[in-house]
């Protein structure tokens, strides 16, 4: 026959275990295991972040762009052919478009003072873009709507950008005689 004495030492015996096992499953979820049972949690289980996207060449090459154009902008479709005349006569004042240091070309982001090296970048539905390194159509790009190498139209794909800006039209100047 047991005593109360012993009943009450069995209990508290069997509640101090019944905890220990707990915590012990507790601290499996934090990662630090169980005892190195790696079955309970003792291994580090590791994310596999998804692969980037491998980037995609644009159709036009970096030295296809760089040099001197003329500049202006519209917003409606039915003002391209005066606009195109208009940058023709920016050629006086050029816009620059410079060779960056590593691939890219030196051009200005909507709102920035100071010119940076942009990337060309190709896209899967086939459209190029110019902007910093990322993603193409990225909302610092701007989308290469047409080029047939004398004439550049881009947009930029920020909508308050584009607001602003409309399409830029870039036209080749002759080079100096």
């Amino acid at each position: 026959m047991t005593t109360m004495n012993e009943r009450s030492s069995a209990s508290k015996i069997i509640t101090l275990a019944a905890l220990s096992v707990l915590s012990g499953f507790l601290g499996a979820c934090g990662g630090g295991g169980f005892g190195g049972f790696s079955g309970f949690g003792g291994g580090q289980a590791t994310v596999q972040e998804p692969a980037a996207a491998p980037e995609i060449p644009a159709t036009i090459r970096a030295d296809e762009i760089v040099g001197r154009w003329g500049l202006a902008s519209f917003h409606k479709p039915d003002d391209r052919v005066r606009t195109e005349a208009a940058a023709r006569g920016q050629c006086k004042n050029p816009y620059v478009i410079g060779q960056g240091a590593t691939g890219g070309v030196i051009m200005h982001l909507p709102d920035e003072a100071t010119p940076q090296e942009l990337r060309l970048k190709g896209s899967q539905s086939g459209k190029n873009y110019i902007g910093p390194a990322g993603p193409a159509g990225g909302e610092k790009d701007r989308e290469i709507v047409s080029f047939d190498g004398r004439v550049l139209m881009t947009r930029f794909i920020d909508k308050d950008a584009s607001g602003r800006y409309g399409t830029m039209v870039y036209v080749r100047c002759a080079p100096r005689a």
